[in-house]
């Protein structure tokens, strides 16, 4: 059987040889959409190309897509509209027999990693994949896309047990959405930084597909106990939802329910855009049998399931083995130990030789559909400019709360340097962990502040001067044994119970950027620092603090008699 199928070609029309080429990009959910914004710029305008797109009426999950084309500043056409205009080549990321009143050429490619679940919905039958059932490819005995598009020949031998009529329009094109993740791959750092995954900290990308099976289903208390869990200096966790749950769930819905999350810091990656950025940026994923951890897998990150929903699944699919295969996350068991022994015993191979079988065409896709497109487009079309070459995502921008404001800290000596970790509180929890650090905006009254022993404002410029704020801050906090008051991002005023006060500063290391010092770590490690009997001035050579994988020495000026006289 040949991995390439010939595609229909269009016949010569000299009355439409010197009108411009024309497009249309046909959308059914926010999936199919983004899906089609990694393809169609391969069809671009320096070749005469002119893009449309239009909305397929019926997806339970299609509300508010003209509105995001719109914002892509894509021309919108009403479906009445579309099926009356005649175009030069139509292009699908999801299927309906609908579209058999669209102009062709019809070229469909899916809208996730391969064809794999099970939607009776959409397919009429218990048994075959979606866009690979007859429901979908055809009318009346007739297959409706005059291409389908496959990402792996794999998929070929399902075509032909699901829908024989339509083998013969199958091309095998790779995959371009997972393509353009690796042609990112440079941009890994600077997407890192976004996600605040610097200093050391690993990005942890929790994802869920939608369905009852999904991970946000079963276990929808997941984000807010993982990033509780996590020390803040070691881990930073993105969550990102399919567009379905945001659909059914709202964004408001979608928003309260993990407002809890986000103000302990966790990064929630709206669906229009982000997830492929946080996906190269991420250095584990803790998802489901969704096409967002497949990619994970693919891109050999260290990948865990906390659920699986095989019964969603064509057994025949590589993501049902993938739904077998891949390493197990317990969501009641200790989260913190599971994540380092994930990436402890990481091998990229184990899931391989699975992401493979969806994955096979590997840098190839741009390639191979620019070809296809121009062979259906036939003599009007212009060869290509230039050779085609994925777009670089825009920059993700994951949506926070207003962070922490009270710590749960464990630390001690260790090695010659305080180290320390601290995790967000967890009012659910019995008992601390360590001692009790609160920011100025927790408030000095709550029962929190009132018992912890670390107090910290962050603002160097506030309404009092850092020296009162830092006697109003003891007299306020019977149990406070450390307050500090930032000056800058590496230089703070700090005060004891004894009224000893004096300025810290991070010394800056050699060949190393500008050091940053969080005043909430000075004080923690400070306070770890008297429990161990020693003053800061103890320090003559300055205080190592290791906090996560950042390691900086701080060094204490206390201020002279002659100068608190001036």
């Amino acid at each position: 059987m040949p991995l390439f199928r010939s595609a229909p070609r269009r016949p010569p029309d000299p009355g439409r040889r010197d009108r411009p080429i024309e497009v249309l990009g046909v959308v059914r959910n926010l999936t199919s959409a983004t899906r089609l914004l990694d393809v169609l710029p391969l069809l671009r305008a320096e070749d005469g190309v002119s893009v449309f797109f239009t909305v397929n009426p019926g997806s339970t999950f299609d509300g508010g897509l003209a509105e995001y084309l719109a914002r892509q500043r894509g021309t919108v056409l009403s479906w009445r509209e579309a099926t009356r205009r005649r175009f030069d080549l139509v292009v699908a990321c999801a299927i309906n027999s609908s579209m058999r009143r669209l102009s062709r050429p019809l070229v469909v490619l899916p809208h996730g990693a391969g064809y794999n679940r099970l939607t009776r919905r959409s397919t009429g039958d218990a048994t075959s994949a979606a866009g690979l059932s007859p429901r979908e490819l055809l009318h009346r005995g007739r297959v409706v896309p005059d291409v389908i598009g496959l990402s792996h020949r794999e998929q070929l031998a399902r075509l032909a047990v699901s829908c024989p009529p339509a083998l013969p329009r199958a091309r095998v094109v790779g995959d371009p959405c997972f393509d353009r993740m690796r042609a990112n791959i440079g941009w890994r750092d600077h997407f890192r930084e976004l996600f605040g995954a610097v200093g050391g900290r690993r990005l942890v990308l929790l994802n869920s597909t939608w369905g009852p099976h999904s991970l946000f289903r079963r276990h929808p208390e997941l984000p807010l106990r993982l990033v509780r869990a996590l020390p803040v200096d070691e881990y930073v966790v993105a969550v990102v939802l399919h567009p379905n749950i945001w659909s059914e769930d709202t964004v408001f819905g979608v928003q309260r329910r993990l407002r809890a999350g986000q103000d302990a810091g966790l990064r929630l990656v709206t669906p229009e855009r982000g997830w492929q950025a946080g996906l190269i940026a991420a250095d584990l994923v803790v998802g489901d049998t969704g096409s967002v951890s497949f990619y994970g897998a693919g891109l050999a990150r260290a990948t865990l399931l906390a659920a699986s929903g095989e019964a969603e699944l064509d057994p025949r699919s590589p993501m049902h083995a993938f739904g077998a295969g891949a390493p197990r996350l317990d969501p009641d068991g200790d989260l913190l130990a599971q994540l380092r022994a994930a990436e402890r015993d990481h091998r990229p191979e184990r899931l391989g030789a699975v992401t493979e079988q969806a994955l096979g065409v590997p840098d190839q896709s741009a390639e191979l559909l620019q070809e296809l497109f121009h062979e259906l487009l036939g003599e009007r079309a212009r060869p290509p400019s230039e050779a085609p070459r994925p777009d670089r995502y825009p920059d993700p921008t994951p949506v926070t709360g207003h962070g922490p404001t009270a710590f749960d800290v464990v630390g001690g000596l260790a090695n010659g340097a305080i180290r320390l970790a601290r995790y967000p509180l967890d009012p659910t929890r019995p008992g601390a962990r360590g001692f009790l650090a609160v920011t100025a905006e927790e408030g000095a009254g709550t029962a929190v502040a009132q018992t912890a022993e670390v107090a910290v404002r962050r603002q160097p410029r506030g309404e009092l001067p850092p020296e009162r704020w830092l006697e109003r801050r003891f007299a306020d906090q019977p149990w406070l044994s450390v307050a500090v008051a930032a000056l800058g991002d590496d230089r703070h005023l700090l005060r004891l119970r004894n009224g000893t006060l004096l300025q810290a500063t991070a010394a800056r290391a050699w060949g190393m950027p500008a050091p940053g010092l969080d005043p909430l770590v000075l004080g923690a490690a400070v306070q770890l620092s008297l429990t161990e009997g020693r003053l800061p001035q103890d320090w003559p050579d300055g205080l190592p603090i290791e906090a996560g994988w950042a390691r900086t020495l701080v060094h204490f000026h206390g201020r002279s008699p002659a100068t608190a006289a001036d």
